[in-house]
């Protein structure tokens, strides 16, 4: 098990990410995927306010909704973690004060809930000062909305400097990094994110954990992504390094008898990660994720799947 710091919260060490839901899998498709999670002793789920916009056919606030929906009809918000996120919804773009409350309150509604357990800064508005920005986080939490606030995508330096105005002025302190990490992208967190979040104890969710589906070794060359929503996503990984990766993950995977995606976010774990955030479109892609939480690979393979991905680090 796994804890969030600042919530009290043992959480089995995968987060569910629901940006595929209102994408590439419908209510009825979601609600398969959040039943198949449950059911396996999932209870951490990660969405946004502008999941998922670029989406044809959608504006954002689809995945909240579905979310929402399904909390009220299986009865389950008191048995979930949801977080959520704010910044980067065209509708509400942007870390000012007023945006931020907005938002919040939005997102309160579409998922049905009178308070969110995490709440992110999703992308850095370098325009709003971040004293605005940490008294806004600091007032939803104040006022009951937020129980936990986490930091996404700004900048090492508006990182440090959000922490230390909360460790000065007693505001409600970040207690969550979301950036991206996986085999395949690594140089910038392990360098100059991994200690931020050591020095100031931050539980760590990365996403793309899995690239976009590369990791999940079903994409090995061009005509395995024609036609398929993640098509420019995992098709950057499409190069002698990457399919390097995904042969030794596919080798290890095998010994197992597990598959590569399940071997991927294992080595996450192994390496601090608090719970890589993953998606699925189905149950049985759902089992592969949390087979990861109770994978132990043994050190050489953790060894050969660091020297395989080394490029990218």
């Amino acid at each position: 098990m796994a804890r969030i710091p600042g919530l009290d919260v043992d959480i089995v060490p995968l987060n569910l990410g629901c940006n595929t839901f209102g994408w590439t899998t419908d209510q009825s498709a979601s609600y398969a995927v959040l039943d198949a999670f449950a059911a396996a002793g999932g209870s951490f789920v990660d969405t946004a306010d502008g999941y998922p916009q670029w989406a044809p056919g959608c504006s954002g606030g689809e995945s909240e909704q579905i979310l929402g929906s399904w909390l009220a009809d299986r009865g389950t918000r008191e048995t979930m973690t949801i977080a959520t996120k704010v910044g980067s919804w065209a509708q509400r773009k942007g870390l000012a004060a007023a945006t931020i409350h907005a938002a919040c309150d939005d997102s309160l509604r579409r998922l049905r809930t009178d308070h969110v357990d995490l709440y992110y800064a999703h992308r850095d508005d370098e325009v709003t000062p971040i004293p605005e920005i940490a008294g806004a986080f600091d007032a939803l939490v104040q006022a009951g909305k937020v129980r936990a606030v986490g930091i996404s995508n700004l900048s090492p330096d508006r990182m440090r400097e959000w922490l230390t105005l909360c460790d000065t002025d007693g505001l409600a302190k970040p207690v969550a990094l979301q950036n991206e990490y996986s085999l395949v992208s690594r140089r910038t967190f392990e360098r100059d994110y991994a200690p931020v979040a050591a020095e100031h104890a931050l539980a760590t969710f990365p996403y793309y954990s899995l690239a976009s589906g590369f990791l999940s070794g079903k994409y090995r060359s061009t005509a395995d992504l024609e036609g398929r929503p993640r098509k420019t996503g995992a098709g950057r990984y499409l190069t002698p390094e990457g399919l390097a990766v995904l042969d030794t993950l596919s080798t290890i995977a095998q010994a197992h008898g597990v598959a590569p995606a399940t071997v991927a976010l294992a080595w996450m774990l192994a390496h601090g990660v608090t719970a890589p955030i993953a998606s699925a479109t189905t149950p049985s892609q759902v089992a592969e994720l949390m087979a990861a939480t109770t994978l132990a690979l043994d050190p050489a393979e953790r060894v050969a799947l660091d020297a395989a991905s080394t490029p990218f680090a």
